[in-house]
């Protein structure tokens, strides 16, 4: 199978995070875009503030691979307004796709009016955009049914608020990564997790993130019917080569 069209190239740290200089950062991004360049990896998905170097390489080099960002990310917890404000910026500086984090927090205390009023205003302005945008929903902070809910309110909401021909620009994503986890519980894409979000997505599209660590575990997940997915490993899923990363 040729999974490079379904890859979505990813480094998310900061250069804090990895003890690094920005210079060092955005030297590893253009690697990372050159990579995907020369396997014909569908995206590369990187933070913010590194959308508008990227863009500009990416240019440079006439390349048709998708720029992707984060927003909210990772904990989700940024108030609408200020996941409004990150995703104009990214736009303005050149992504293709947004990947939302999705306030997870407010959902699981019921607050269910921010929450939709967050998906619905932010993918409007995405979708006006002529972009893509993705909803992370942190399954290894979800239980099962919370899961299977969340999932149906954001097709639900998807459904009621743009057409048909929009519907599949929005996807529903499983993880940060980044989320902290107990007792060595996974925390990103399970095949469980995502069987859940697939059955109960409604036909939005699902991209498993995180966890994907091996050409074998990727073949499966698009067998059952994923159509992304993100992975800090791609070439060495594609090179059918063993993974150390976490995502």
């Amino acid at each position: 199978m040729q999974i490079q069209k379904y890859l979505d190239s990813t480094y998310l740290k900061t250069p804090e995070q990895a003890s690094l200089t920005k210079e060092e950062t955005l030297s590893i991004l253009k690697n990372l875009a050159d990579e995907a360049i020369e396997n014909d990896i569908f995206a590369v998905m990187i933070r913010p503030d590194f959308v508008k170097e990227i863009r500009n390489y990416l240019d440079k080099k006439k390349s048709e691979v998708k720029l992707g960002t984060v927003i909210g990310f990772p904990e989700g917890t940024f108030s609408e307004s200020e996941k409004i404000e990150e995703a104009k910026q990214a736009i303005s500086d050149g992504a293709d796709e947004l990947d939302f984090v999705i306030n997870y927090e407010s959902y699981k205390i019921g607050d269910i009016d921010l929450v939709k009023n967050e998906f619905i205003n932010c993918t409007s302005l995405t979708l006006k955009n002529k972009k893509i945008a993705k909803w992370i929903i942190e399954i290894a902070a979800l239980n099962e049914e919370q899961i299977v809910d969340l999932c149906e309110r954001i097709s639900t909401w998807a459904q009621e608020n743009f057409n048909q021909n929009q519907l599949d620009q929005i996807f529903i994503k499983s993880s940060t990564g980044f989320y902290k986890t107990e007792n060595g519980k996974p925390n990103g894409a399970t095949f469980e997790g995502i069987k859940l979000m697939l059955e109960n997505s409604n036909g939005l599209p699902v991209k498993a993130a995180g966890g994907v660590k091996t050409y074998e575990d990727a073949v499966k997940m698009i067998n059952l019917g994923v159509k992304r997915i993100g992975t800090s490993s791609a070439k060495a899923l594609l090179n059918k080569t063993s993974t150390k990363g976490n995502y």
